[in-house]
């Protein structure tokens, strides 16, 4: 069952399941209350900047050293960058939704794009997954980067070393690097997108000439409660460790966090609470505008990856082509649909289906979406029941040899921007 979260991101939090579970005044006693074990668990260097550095102590049933040697395993459609099995196109691609497959979350996982290096903590991978059934006696650790999930169809329960949360589609939650998880399936088979963050971890935007309000409010990220899990069965647990799944087994549930306190933590956030900022003048503005999440490069303003959502919003620019133009940028998108119809493509862009259009690649609406913007009567107009999202990297991704041979690839996706007549007359202004 879903806990009543705290709110804020990037806070200090304390959370106990437990009365006097929590240490007061120190984080490591000697004796430590109800018989638990003092942990911590360090997402930043120890040295890194005090508003910078993401920690938390647990007390927990068992400390998580208490496992035997790790197996390699094997995952054929989980990928990580660096990887020989991508190709490396200028060429647009866009996707139908993935096909449902039986299995659990992590089998269910299919990478679609790569970039950077794991190993030198830059760049990111995109996912697309379907599930049909939760993860009994299992639990997962990423120490490759963190991951946010957004859910397309189903909702999901994360049940955490740090307590539970549900995301339903509209919702997204972010897991940090080297927090053990199980999902469980509410409502049946699931579907949706993962990215993998292997960079620096996924902060608010600088908000800038904006000021200090609009886009995502710190105060509406959600943290969940402590709710710990102590059944003596054996669990699985699956590491994934520079690009590579392995396995042990344990007697016991690792999800055993009585307390913690910190602020590492996973989180989870509603889109529908995204502050929208657009213009009340003229032009279009750049999709940056719309940044949730950001993931920042040793290069001062590009990110290694933002988290990009183009929600339900008022459109009111005069003299304007209202949807995004046509444009190429050194910035490479991958993006996807969680429902309704995205307003730069009149068809083809199906919610659960995903596009790509990596560095300089030529791209923008097409000629139907053209056509119909040319012609609007320029009236304050809603876009509304949609919901789309982009993960912008700048870094090229580079695809998957699985994603472009899929049988769900759209071979004709170029056409969509077919026959654009000519218009221009250099007599008439």
């Amino acid at each position: 069952m879903d806990q009543a979260p705290l709110t804020g991101f990037g806070n200090s939090f304390a959370s106990e399941a437990l009365p006097g579970a929590l240490p007061v005044g120190q984080n490591s006693p000697q004796h430590v209350p109800y018989g638990l074990y003092a942990e911590l668990i360090s997402g930043a260097a120890f040295t890194a900047p005090r508003a910078e550095n993401r920690r938390s102590w647990f007390y927990r049933v068992r400390p998580t050293a208490m496992h035997p040697a790790f197996r390699p395993i094997a995952h054929a459609s989980w990928l990580t960058a660096p990887h020989a099995a991508v190709e490396c196109t200028p060429n647009r691609l866009r996707w139908d939704p993935l096909p449902a497959r039986a299995g659990d979350f992590v089998s269910g996982l299919h990478t679609y794009a790569v970039n950077g290096d794991v190993g030198q903590r830059a760049g990111s991978a995109v996912h697309l997954y379907t599930a049909n059934r939760s993860m009994a006696d299992t639990v997962l650790v990423n120490q490759d980067g963190e991951l946010l999930i957004v859910p397309q169809a189903g909702r999901l329960d994360l049940r955490t070393e740090f307590g539970r949360l549900t995301i339903a589609p509209g919702e997204i939650a972010v897991l940090p690097r080297g927090v053990r998880f199980a999902v469980d399936l509410p409502d049946g088979p699931s579907a949706g997108y993962v990215l993998e963050n292997y960079g620096e971890a996924l902060r608010l935007p600088e908000l800038g000439p904006i000021g200090s309000n609009g886009l995502a409010n710190a105060r509406d990220f959600e943290a969940p409660h402590a709710a710990f899990e102590d059944p003596d069965r054996p669990t699985r647990v699956i590491a994934k460790f520079m690009g590579r799944l392995f396995e042990t087994e344990v007697p016991h549930n690792p999800l055993d966090v009585v307390a913690w306190h910190g602020t590492l933590y996973p989180v989870r956030y509603d889109l529908a609470r995204f502050n929208t900022i657009g213009t009340v003048s003229f032009d279009h503005p750049d999709p940056s505008i719309f940044t949730v999440l950001t993931s920042p490069s040793l290069l001062p303003g590009t990110a290694n990856v933002d988290f990009v959502i183009f929600p339900p919003r008022w459109m009111v620019a005069e003299h304007t082509f209202r949807p995004p133009w046509f444009h190429r940028n050194v910035m490479s998108e991958f993006m996807g649909l969680i429902h309704g119809v995205y307003d730069a493509k009149a068809g083809g862009f199906s919610p659960g289906g995903a596009s790509l259009h990596n560095c300089m690649s030529a791209h923008g609406p097409d000629r139907a979406s053209h056509d119909g913007a040319v012609t609007a009567d320029l009236k304050p107009h809603k876009i509304d029941h949609t919901l789309a999202f982009m993960f912008e990297s700048g870094l090229v991704y580079q695809t998957t040899r699985w994603a472009i041979d899929a049988h769900h690839r759209q071979p004709d996706y170029d056409a969509c921007w077919s026959g654009f007549a000519k218009l221009f007359d250099g007599a008439k202004r």
